[in-house]
């Protein structure tokens, strides 16, 4: 995707974030993240929101802390997150395309990090606002959700903090059967490496395989969904490898 369609798609999903949040309440509980309740999803999101912000409109060229989070709650929680999510926007929109700062992840330009890794963490809590209201959810876009996963399986899991481990080598496909994707992703003691490729690739050398919709894929690797909600095939182990270890710290 291009850095634009980011920026225009996290706009899109910060208002949706805000629009259940507020129907559902603040005290309500966010089903895929236990122990939380909405108040507190407002407030790790809008942390997140203004932390980015930071780094595009100061240029820190290095880690710098977030600012914590607020004693806020009801309307006046709801209008903070609303006011930093505008903010992040507008610092993205307006940034420069040479813009220079810190990131965290590989990619073309900080202004593509920044535009993707919010984009995605904003949907990401999107579904977590939506499922304190129990019904549907807004539907991601394959192609989106395509992207989603690219970043988080060759992304965050190859970052030497990927607590996805094991002391014998296992192979895990990811097939999402509505793109030409297939990831595949060798677990070992060291982090995981995943490599993204067209077609369905050869099930002999995978020992197990998840596959379904991108969407369904891209919610159930992040643990919003379960994996009842895509394919299994082979080793079940493998994948309970990757859901009890995969949260992102």
């Amino acid at each position: 995707m291009q850095i634009t369609e980011h920026i225009a798609s996290l706009s899109e999903e910060g208002r949706l974030l805000a629009a259940a949040a507020e129907q559902a309440g603040p005290g309500a509980s966010v089903p895929t993240c236990p122990g939380w309740q909405i108040r507190h999803l407002l407030r790790h999101t809008g942390m997140v929101h203004r932390w980015a912000a930071a780094f595009i409109t100061e240029g820190h060229p290095a880690y710098h802390p977030d600012g914590g989070e607020p004693d806020l709650d009801g309307a006046e929680l709801l209008a903070w997150f609303r006011e930093g999510h505008r903010h992040l926007v507008r610092s993205l929109e307006e940034a420069p395309a040479d813009l220079e700062c810190w990131t965290f992840l590989p990619a073309p330009s900080p202004l593509a990090f920044w535009s993707r890794r919010q984009l995605h963490e904003t949907t990401v809590h999107r579904v977590d606002a939506e499922s304190a209201l129990g019904g549907p959810l807004t539907p991601v876009s394959a192609d989106r959700a395509a992207d989603g996963i690219d970043e988080l399986l060759t992304g965050f899991h190859a970052r030497p903090k990927s607590r996805v481990r094991s002391d014998r080598p296992r192979t895990l496909r990811v097939r999402a059967v509505d793109t030409a994707a297939t990831w595949t992703v060798r677990i070992s003691e060291a982090p995981p490496q995943a490599v993204r490729t067209a077609g369905e690739g050869s099930a002999e050398d995978a020992d197990c395989e998840l596959s379904g919709t991108a969407e369904g894929l891209y919610l159930a690797l992040w643990n919003r969904l379960p994996l009842t909600a895509v394919t299994l095939r082979g080793d079940r182990a493998v994948a309970r490898l990757w859901t009890d270890n995969s949260a992102v710290t």
